[in-house]
């Protein structure tokens, strides 16, 4: 089980992203489970995450939140092409090879 937490300005602008990931993760036969919230809601959700995935338009953040993290869970950004086109599976490949490297 692998949980997999977005994060962007309002938290709904990932949610398509969200929808076509679950898509791809049900289609490869992946326990995932994969919410997005914005940027002012990360403190309270990264302790759930397995990973933070950043959308482009909050990357400033990455610092500040891997300093939040520690080194307790990867926190990456999103590829602006994978963000632009709504390429779940894309993504979801991404975030479970950044996982699975710990």
């Amino acid at each position: 089980m692998y949980n997999i937490l977005l994060v962007c300005n309002q938290g709904m602008s990932t949610s398509f992203l969200v929808e076509k990931m679950k898509q791809a993760a049900q289609e490869k036969e992946k326990d995932v489970t994969i919410w997005a919230v914005s940027d002012a809601e990360l403190n309270e959700n990264w302790e759930k995450a397995d990973i933070v995935l950043l959308g482009p338009q909050v990357s400033y953040l990455k610092s500040t939140a891997e300093k939040a993290v520690g080194n307790s869970i990867p926190i990456e950004v999103i590829d602006f092409l994978d963000y632009g086109r709504v390429n779940g599976e894309a993504v979801l490949d991404k975030a479970l090879k950044s996982i699975n490297k710990d």
